[in-house]
């Protein structure tokens, strides 16, 4: 019965989060291993089985999962695909240039819709939206031939945002307000650059790699000697205080004369004739020397 409960609710996220809409051409970001370490196994499972779901059917499945990391995921930017897991999929335009897109809606839902540019360090839109809809896939009217097939126009005022790959996506937006649901598709572009990772990648690798070695080159040379002289003084003196202070509370806490001996010798047992040597001078003295032999044996 536990059984057949889990997999009924499994079925009924599967119809939640079951698409309907995505971008085809340009072809947008898929999901990856990126996205996977972000958002977790269970989210880009379930998109890379139907990329066309919302938003929100993604949420409903990333909260009961320990893998989800919402900040690292941050799923309302192009769904939480990652530009990692799309390196190779970048494409070149000029200012000016018309781009052709192809949309596939499998479900209409009355809504309102837009492309833009987005910045991706903080998911705003850049200037004004190239081309929306204020009515769109209208539930009345069905899903239109210009809803689906359209051209947007490069914009000529990004200026130097785009230069580098990763830095802005072409996002398809639609939110479908009758059913509160969104769709997001992206398309990582340059203007005025490479189109190709290979050549806007390797130049902040190499920054990267230059800076970190002459970070890691400096330290050596400064930081060495205090990591050297630092714990010679002061690690294993601190250890060794604090090991013999909770000896010596131990001691303490056995006998009144035990810490008169325990420092001497660690071993009491064998020593203890040469710190308390027989008396013979009288019983009362013998009496005396058992009791204090005695309560040694027990502090011990």
């Amino acid at each position: 019965m536990k059984h057949f409960t889990s997999a009924l609710a499994f079925a009924s996220i599967v119809s939640l989060v079951n698409g309907h809409g995505f971008v085809t051409n340009p072809k947008a970001r898929q999901p990856g291993t990126a996205m996977q370490d972000a958002c977790g196994a269970q989210v880009v499972s379930n998109q890379g089985s139907d990329k066309y779901g919302n938003i929100q059917g993604e949420l409903q499945v990333a909260s009961g999962q320990s893998d989800y990391q919402a900040a690292e995921c941050d799923i309302w930017l192009c769904k939480g695909y990652k530009f990692d897991d799309n390196k190779d999929n970048v494409y070149s335009y000029k200012a000016g240039e018309k781009v052709d897109f192809t949309v596939d809606i499998r479900a209409p839902h009355t809504g309102v819709a837009n492309v833009s540019v987005v910045d991706t360090s903080s998911n705003t839109v850049i200037s004004s939206p190239l081309i929306s809809w204020s009515d769109y896939a209208s539930v009345a009217t069905g899903v239109k031939a210009d809803e689906t097939s359209f051209s947007i126009t490069m914009p000529d005022d990004l200026e130097d945002q785009c230069v580098t790959a990763g830095d802005c996506v072409l996002q398809w937006y639609w939110y479908a307000q009758s059913i509160d649901q969104t769709y997001e598709s992206c398309i990582d572009f340059t203007l005025g650059g490479s189109g190709s990772s290979g050549g806007a990648a390797p130049v902040p690798s190499s920054k990267a790699s230059s800076t970190s070695s002459a970070t890691v080159a400096a330290p050596t040379t400064t930081a060495a000697p205090t990591v050297i002289v630092q714990p010679t003084t002061t690690v294993p003196a601190q250890p060794t205080t604090t090991f013999a202070t909770s000896v010596r509370q131990s001691a303490t806490s056995a006998g009144v004369s035990a810490p008169t001996t325990a420092p001497a010798s660690p071993d009491t047992t064998d020593t203890a004739d040469d710190a308390l040597p027989f008396p013979t001078d009288s019983a009362a003295d013998v009496l005396a020397w058992l009791q204090a032999m005695f309560g040694t044996l027990v502090g011990n």
